[in-house]
């Protein structure tokens, strides 16, 4: 295992995450606010982006057991590829066929890809640096996805609104291409493992591997799985709903305008998150995990002043203001959060499980989404000229899970001093 941070290999897969999550945050935007443009409807908006998250859950757990027993650069290089000629498959065939039916299909295979793509790089990590360098690198990963959906959002929503989808989806295109390119020369260290049968049987015995490994090694961890899950079902799918619908839809905002201030509130939620990385990354030898329950507090904390200005204030640029920088907060928080619990599930599993059960962890944590985004786009729908009421739902629901988070991980920070004791 390399030593240094920044060796040849982890710098490849760094541009290269870069690149592809470049591409990945434009086409991620462009596409459902297309949707929303076409239709206005939150409830066909939450229903689709609901639906595009349930290939994401279905193939985690199969990029992780694939990343344990194929080399993970491969897997990179084959997704980028297979992505690039999924966003030129669309952009041919959206004159031609139902534009709600390929635009669904289309995220479903964008967020498929995704789900078996992560696993594969957040196992490449153990083995590209050493151990007193998990949490650095993994900073650094957070902060290069935060940095492209950062910009990607920002540029999007200029492009959108002033040349249409098209041209957005050969810039993709083309981010993905470059992206699998780059990563053809990444050398990872791999290991071939015994597979014990027939894929099936592989498959099967390597999620029940890792949920037991989960369930009873690191009980606490799937408690703490349990209330992302929450946190995931009333916070983070009402954001997703709430601020492309509230931003284009509901704000007293000039039409011209609205996707290009939508662009800008998504760039301001990658900022966030680049703030969140570049913080974990900076404070890495003094975060505690055993406090970073008040991080979720803080995040649940911040839906209450979206709520209170849609009740107070009239001006749609007022409202837009505090809503942006209410999710800036909660993105950082969350971002420190997300930095510290991968950096704690990398150093105590081990290698022959680490892309499984970082795969497992991804698709629980991800269950509560599509059911999130579809809840929240019918009750948007339902209560329309009193968004301030599902937002105030969602902080309330969210307030309650935080402060129970933070007594769980206390525990994990138990569980954690043992298991290296051990």
């Amino acid at each position: 295992m390399n030593q240094k941070l920044f060796s040849k290999d982890f710098t490849l897969v760094v541009i290269g995450q870069m690149i592809s999550l470049f591409g990945n945050a434009i086409i991620r935007f462009a596409l459902p606010l297309y949707l929303l443009n076409l239709t206005g409807s939150s409830a066909l908006y939450g229903t689709v982006t609901a639906c595009a998250f349930i290939p994401a859950i279905l193939l985690s757990p199969v990029g992780g057991i694939v990343a344990d027993r194929v080399n993970k650069r491969n897997i990179m290089v084959l997704l980028d590829f297979f992505t690039a000629a999924v966003i030129l498959g669309f952009s041919l065939l959206m004159n031609s066929v139902s534009l709600v039916f390929l635009l669904a299909v289309t995220l479903m295979l964008l967020y498929g890809i995704a789900g078996a793509y992560q696993p594969s790089v957040q196992a490449s990590i153990p083995v590209l640096v050493s151990q007193d360098n998990f949490m650095a690198a993994n900073s650094i990963i957070n902060t290069v996805s935060s940095f492209a959906s950062l910009i990607g959002p920002v540029l999007g929503g200029v492009l959108y609104s002033a040349y249409g989808l098209e041209p957005i989806l050969y810039v993709c295109a083309c981010c993905f291409l470059m992206s699998a390119a780059m990563e053809i020369f990444i050398q990872i260290p791999f290991q071939k493992q015994a597979k014990g049968g027939g894929i099936w049987k592989t498959a099967r015995t390597d999620f029940a591997e890792s949920i037991h490994f989960i369930r009873k090694e690191k009980p606490v961890i799937g408690k703490a799985l349990l209330t992302v899950c929450g946190i995931n079902l009333f916070l983070s799918a009402m954001i997703i709903v709430a601020l492309p619908y509230l931003v284009t839809e509901v704000l007293d905002l000039e039409a011209s305008q609205a996707n290009r201030l939508y662009g800008f509130a998504q760039g301001a939620l990658a900022a966030g998150g680049l703030a969140g990385g570049i913080g974990a990354g900076i404070f890495a030898k003094k975060l505690e995990v055993h406090k970073s329950g008040n991080l979720v507090i803080a995040c649940a904390v911040c839906v209450f002043p979206i709520s209170g200005v849609l009740v107070l204030f009239s001006s749609g640029m007022i409202q837009y203001i505090v809503l942006t920088v209410c999710c800036f907060a909660i993105m950082v928080c969350s971002t420190i959060f997300a930095v510290q619990m991968m950096s704690l599930i990398q150093t105590e599993t081990p290698q022959t499980l680490i892309g499984k059960v970082i795969a497992v962890i991804l698709t629980i944590s991800m269950c509560a989404q599509p059911l999130g985004n579809a809840f929240y786009g019918v009750l948007f729908e339902a209560c329309r000229g009193r968004e301030y009421v599902v937002i105030l739902f969602s902080g309330t629901a969210s307030l309650a899970i935080a402060v129970r988070a933070r007594k769980i991980l206390k525990h994990l920070a138990a569980e954690q001093h043992q298991f290296i004791e051990s």
